[in-house]
């Protein structure tokens, strides 16, 4: 991995991006090494022990796997019977399902062939069973004797017996008809009410399935164009949205005030007590909006200086994007892990639900479970799935950081690495794994607690008071907010050890320090550029539900397209989220390196700016700023001081 010959990590304290690279966070990495051999141990021990035969080929209540010779199960009758020629399970009451523990609650057995029509007496099964060779009562039942033996009532599965056909990959035989799940749907069925309005929405979708791929692929495209000319309308759009808020806070203030004087000043309006608190809930919401406003304009006041940095980099953002176009596609790299993570993650928690030792049960058929120390393999598979998911992510941050900090401290950009990603993704690989698997962790002790907190909420939901009630949101609160905190330190931490090559507490004090020396240009940059992110996100989502509206206006071979506009819509927002994600996690390393870049160097020969001549443009202004306001002694002088101590030579 690149780490043979690592060294005890020194703190380092100066910077000197990419001038060295060192293993970092080396005991992390092994340690997660071992976690990824634990869940490969469970998904062995799941095959192993059969469970990967029982999910794929199924089981009858008896433990017998189908299509193969079984071993007996003692204390079972039934068991261990040779089904070779059996390869598919039948229930014979398919429609009783026990929503509380999520299981079919009837009988299971295996059959060579499913009933592909309905079968409405017992004449009607023994038929099946002459014709087809496939017996669907118990095993101790001959099919002569289904209309004889008095047994057959409770041995015979339940009539009418619904057409049934066999689920691909997984040898179970699953009526055709979903109306028989409708006590299971009976939520969905209360929702629409009536099966033709359900039946009219899927036909609806099915119909447009053309239009919504195209719309689909509209939002992908307009998505990559808004990442491309964002930075020629960043400055533009950030102006535009900041006298939307002085216009909006204005104007809601002094509606409130000229609702408050028309009610006042009107008589009949103050007879009634109602009347009387309306007009006092008037006065409240006024006074406050008047706070409001009188707050965000000194806000504004103070931020007005760092908009104009948030514009600069989201300017030079944009040349980040033409100089690595394979930013763009991060996205898809990560998503794809992701999904092929999940799908290993479900297939395993799969097996896990059919693994373990067959345990007769009340009823006299067999039940696999795990006993002992192994049945806390669920609670590890499921930190699994969070520490891992949270590792993929964090690659992520780390490549895109990587990428970008090659970018911005190359002070010739003809000298770039040909793929400054491929290059990242090698560092990454080569050097800090042990550093994503660290930050990944921390990430996951925060998010372990608040899913339980959640899962408590969610099982106590009607039965607490008041006060726990209370305390448990709170709790849920507090904790997300702090997983959003460290999440965004992680991310920067990430940045530090991407240009010093330092290990993770390293790099997140380093990193920290550098936030809280900046800390109203981080104010400024979280919010304004988030908002206009935000906005980007609307205007791809509302762009492509208006194509939408137009293109399924001129359909007519359908009633309702409401779902296929809602579908299409959750996609734009998804795609455009994705996409303008890796824009601002760009913005932010980018926002770091020049912080970086501002306090260890002053233009000065021997110590030159790396920053991008956008950047450099937003230094000199801030220079002559300082210059004026210096002579002046007002308090735009102590605003920019900060600046001024880190940049030797401006004041």
């Amino acid at each position: 991995m690149g780490c043979c010959s690592s060294a005890a990590q020194s703190s380092k304290r100066e910077w000197k991006p990419l001038e060295d690279h060192s293993c970092t966070d080396v005991p992390w990495l092994l340690l997660f090494i071992l976690f990824c051999i634990g869940m490969g141990f469970i998904c062995g021990y799941s095959i192993a022990t059969g469970a990967a035969a029982r999910l794929l080929s199924g089981y009858d209540s008896y433990g017998n796997i189908c299509g193969q010779k079984n071993v007996k199960v003692e204390g079972i009758v039934n068991s261990g019977l040779d089904l070779t020629h059996k390869k598919y399970v039948f229930f014979l009451d398919p429609c009783n399902i026990d929503i509380v523990h999520q299981k079919i609650k009837s009988l299971a057995l295996c059959v060579s062939a499913c009933p592909r029509k309905e079968l409405k007496t017992l004449a009607d099964i023994q038929k099946f069973a002459e014709t087809n060779g496939s017996t669907l009562c118990s095993y101790e039942l001959q099919s002569s004797e289904y209309t004889t033996d008095p047994r057959a009532a409770k041995l015979c599965p339940k009539y009418p017996v619904p057409e049934s056909a066999p689920i691909p990959f997984f040898h179970r035989c699953a009526p055709v008809n979903i109306s028989c799940y409708a006590k299971f749907a009976e939520a969905l069925i209360t929702f629409v009410s009536d099966s033709s309005v359900l039946h009219r929405l899927i036909s609806g979708v099915m119909t447009s399935k053309e239009i919504i791929m195209g719309l689909c692929l509209l939002s992908l495209v307009l998505s990559m164009i808004l990442m491309v000319i964002i930075r020629y309308i960043s400055r533009v759009l950030v102006w535009i949205v900041t006298i939307l808020v002085i216009l909006g806070s204005l104007g809601g203030t002094g509606v409130l005030w000229w609702l408050y004087a028309k009610k006042r000043m009107s008589a009949s309006a103050l007879e009634t007590q109602i009347a009387k608190d309306n007009l006092q809930a008037l006065l409240i919401y006024a006074i406050a909006a008047t706070v409001f406003t009188v707050i965000l304009f000194l806000i504004m006041l103070i931020m007005r200086k760092r908009v104009a940095l948030t514009i600069a980099l989201f300017h030079v953002a944009g040349k980040v994007f033409i100089h690595l176009p394979l930013l763009v596609f991060q996205p898809f790299w990560t998503f794809f892990v992701l999904i092929l993570f999940w799908a290993y993650w479900i297939t395993v928690l799969l097996f896990l639900g059919t693994t373990g030792s067959p345990v007769p049960n009340e009823e006299g058929f067999v039940e696999f479970r795990m006993v002992g120390p192994l049945k806390y393999m669920w609670w590890y598979h499921a930190v699994g799935l969070i520490w891992i998911s949270e590792f993929i992510l964090a690659c992520q941050q780390m490549t895109v950081a990587g990428a970008v900090v090659t970018y911005y401290f190359t002070r010739e950009k003809r000298n770039l690495p040909f793929t400054p990603i491929l290059a990242s993704v090698n560092r990454l690989v080569c050097y800090h794994l042990g550093t994503v698997a660290k930050g990944s962790f921390i990430i996951t002790l925060v998010k372990i607690p608040r899913m339980i907190l959640m899962y408590i909420q969610t099982q106590l939901k009607g039965k607490e008071n008041a006060c726990a009630r209370c305390m448990l949101k709170a709790c849920i609160c507090c904790l997300w907010c702090l997983e959003k905190c460290l999440t965004y330190l992680n991310q920067n931490a990430y940045t530090a050890t991407a240009i010093n090559s330092t290990n993770f507490c390293t790099s997140a004090k380093d990193a920290f320090v550098i936030l809280v020396e900046n800390a109203l240009r981080v104010a400024a940059i979280n919010t304004v550029g988030d908002f206009m992110l935000f906005l980007g996100k609307v205007l791809i989502v509302c762009s492509t539900g208006l194509a939408g509206v137009m293109l399924l206006n001129y359909q007519r071979d359908y009633t309702i397209w409401v779902l296929p506009l809602i579908i299409v819509c959750l996609f734009a927002f998804l795609v455009a989220h994705c996409f303008l994600s890796i824009y601002e996690m760009v913005v932010d390393v980018l926002f770091l390196c020049f912080a970086i870049d501002t306090k260890y160097n002053d233009g000065s020969p021997g110590r030159e700016f790396y920053m991008d001549k956008v950047l450099m443009e937003f230094v000199e202004n801030s220079r002559k700023s300082m210059k004026e306001a210096g002579r002046g002694g007002g308090a735009e002088s102590r605003e920019l001081k900060p600046m001024g101590n880190q940049i030797p030579g401006l004041t």
